[in-house]
């Protein structure tokens, strides 16, 4: 019997006893439907909480949090020295590709200057950073270039990035605290609804960074230029200083932080004094008080955490963490819904079962004739399972069908209700969530159900397969019946 010829004879079989099958099929269908749609589900679950977690921060980056301890080094708690050539040892761990910190010289006052006279002022809000590492660091300028930490400007001259806003921490001196024209925000607009510039174009205009001792009767004085190289733009992910701070290289910063100690007199940098039971006790130095390190992709970074562990720094942090915590959440959802999806599924496969066990018996004696005329058991076999294998897939496909129907409900339900009217109060629906998850797309973005084309082969490849092992069991008792007693049957 030829290949073409048995499938032929199974698909008349199976449109031969249409209600039967169509019956059959339903229990296919419902099945292959609540498994797409419950997987959906899942997938936009954890599409929105990856879009939410990149709005966040970085999933590629790691954070070390090197806390001092009383005693410093000394204190066999203590992790290692976070100081230059930790780095070093850090950015040759396979997968990292930059390795910055955000150096603060915390006990230094300094203000920023511009305009005639010194007349427009404010705070400096400074970091000190790796200039080779800005750029992988997800920093972007709106204008200039980067640092290379090898700028040449001249004395009392320090290259700087600023943040996109900067211009709007000036304040007007001359003005009132009390006045409204002191300061200008981002966003004001005047009386015609045009843009307020802010004091300052920071691009353009000369800042003077001025840091003193504090002392009237020993007034000590250094001033620098901040010579703006680079326009960062605004990126809360990359780093809060983006949006009005300033970024130099670390040596600047450094040196900075030395000339105030010089002036005020202080050899005290950015460790800690603890008020013990006997006074003050100053922490000892351990290097840098937080890193950054930058991973080439998402999947390394669970090793390199490790390997950063392993070098002593246990208080360490990334999103990826949290991302995973996330997804064992979504894989427990997809489990729980796709388990109860199965149930149905199985209950499909046995009705399966039962509807080829009733074929082989309609058909008995059409075995025996086919035994008689030597066809092989193979084929026989074959011939049911075709039939089984075709109810699942013709079951997965109209499934598959369904579900994309369902999902698209399910996506715009929100705007179907309003369009057919149906509850007054849909209004207040949205600002409930939706209860039960409807809601998910408006809190954080994106769509409630998505189907990919991989989930739409798999089901519909599961679901034949579900039919090819239904049959399995009345397929091997078709080719066990006697030929003589199946002609004989009436």
């Amino acid at each position: 019997m030829k290949i073409s010829y048995l499938l032929k004879l199974s698909t008349d079989n199976v449109r031969r006893r249409k209600g039967r099958t169509l019956l059959t099929l339903i229990g296919v269908v419902i099945g292959t439907c609540l498994i797409v749609v419950m997987i959906s589900l899942g997938i936009a679950l954890n599409q929105q909480y990856e879009q939410m977690l990149q709005n966040y921060g970085d999933l590629t980056k790691i954070e070390i949090y090197n806390r001092n301890f009383i005693g410093g080094r000394n204190n066999e708690n203590a992790p290692p020295m976070l100081d230059d050539e930790m780095l070093k040892t850090i950015k040759n761990i396979p997968h990292v590709i930059a390795a910055t910190p955000q150096y603060q010289a915390e006990n230094m006052y300094a203000q920023i200057f511009s305009g005639k006279g010194d007349r427009y002022e404010s705070y400096f809000d400074g970091y000190g950073m790796d200039p080779a590492s800005l750029e992988a660091m997800g920093i972007k300028l709106s204008s200039g270039q980067y640092l290379t930490g090898e700028e040449i400007l001249g004395k009392n001259k320090i290259p700087v990035l600023v943040g996109a806003n900067l211009g709007y921490n000036f304040e007007d001196s001359r003005k009132s605290y009390k006045s409204g024209k002191r300061r200008v925000y981002p966003g004001q607009v005047d009386s015609k609804g045009n843009p307020v510039p802010p004091f300052v174009d920071i691009e353009h205009d000369k800042i003077i960074l001025r840091m003193e001792n504090g002392d009237e009767n020993n007034r000590k004085v250094r001033e620098y230029e901040l010579v703006v190289v680079g326009v960062m733009e605004s990126d809360y992910n990359a780093g809060y200083f983006t949006d009005s701070g300033i970024v130099m290289s670390i040596s600047n910063m450094k040196h900075l932080e030395k000339e105030f100690q010089k002036i005020s007199g202080s050899s005290q940098s950015s460790g800690v004094v603890i008020i013990g039971p006997h006074g003050p006790i100053k922490e000892k130095g351990n290097g840098y008080n937080h890193v950054y390190i930058k991973i080439d992709d998402v999947k390394n970074v669970e090793s390199v955490e490790k390997q950063v562990k392993e070098l002593g720094y246990k208080d360490i942090q990334s999103l990826t963490q949290v991302r995973e915590e996330m997804q064992k959440q979504v894989r427990k959802q997809q489990f729980t819904l796709g388990g109860l999806a199965a149930v149905s599924l199985l209950v499909a496969a046995l009705n399966i079962a039962n509807t080829m066990t009733m074929a082989i018996y309609e058909r008995t004696k059409e075995i025996g004739v086919m035994k008689v005329l030597g066809c092989e058991l193979g084929k026989i076999r074959g011939m049911f399972l075709i039939e089984s294998g075709t109810i699942g897939f013709l079951g997965g496909v109209v499934g598959v069908i369904i579900s994309y129907f369902v999902s698209f409900i399910i996506n715009n339900l929100q705007t179907i209700i309003r369009i057919l009217g149906i509850g007054q109060n849909a209004g207040g629906m949205d600002e409930m969530g939706m209860g039960m998850g409807m809601g998910v797309d408006a809190a954080m973005g994106g769509a409630s159900s998505i189907i990919p084309l991989w989930l739409v082969a798999g089901a519909i490849l599961f679901a034949t397969v579900i039919g090819l092992l239904s049959g399995m069991v009345p397929a091997n008792k078709a080719v066990k019946i006697s030929a003589l007693e199946a002609i004989r049957r009436e």
